[in-house]
């Protein structure tokens, strides 16, 4: 089912230190970024961070099983960057995390990721399963009253 729309917008100023030797980002630090971004854009939605959602439901987060990343341009020292994130798409039980990396107009990074929403089922830090994308929280991505809960 295709996403409704909600985009947040997370800043980021490029540092020295995220620099290679040739001056310009580095690529895994685009990566670090866009993790952020995504945890920003749950929290912008209205959903609760993880470790409250794991004592409320269970749902330990939304582990990556799939990137695609397209390099445009590069960034470099002193540069402002904006990435904005949205839900491109929403499958049974994954999703598709869509990002786009600008400096000012100019697109420098594309990227989507698919997640999968996961729950503990027991002690080990392994011990998860994937879940069906739960209906509060995609209402709250699509910036649409959430579901009342069964009683």
């Amino acid at each position: 089912m295709p996403a409704m729309g909600r985009t947040s917008v997370f800043p980021v100023q490029v540092e020295f230190g995220d620099c290679d030797p040739a001056r310009i980002v580095f690529f895994p630090n685009f990566l670090r970024w866009i993790d952020a971004a995504g945890h920003a854009f749950f929290l912008a939605a209205g959903v609760p961070p993880w470790h409250e959602l794991e004592r409320q439901s269970g749902l330990v987060g939304t582990p990556l099983v799939d990137l695609h990343v397209k390099f445009v341009a590069a960034a470099r020292w002193g540069d402002r960057l904006a990435i904005h994130t949205s839900i491109r798409e929403w499958r049974r039980k994954t999703f598709v995390m869509h990002h786009e990396i600008l400096r000012g107009d100019a697109l420098l990074v594309e990227c989507d990721e698919i997640r999968v929403f996961v729950r503990r089922v027991g002690p080990g830090p392994t011990d998860i399963e994937a879940v069906g994308v739960p209906a509060d929280i995609q209402a709250l991505c699509d910036g649409i009253e959430p579901p009342a809960p069964r009683r």
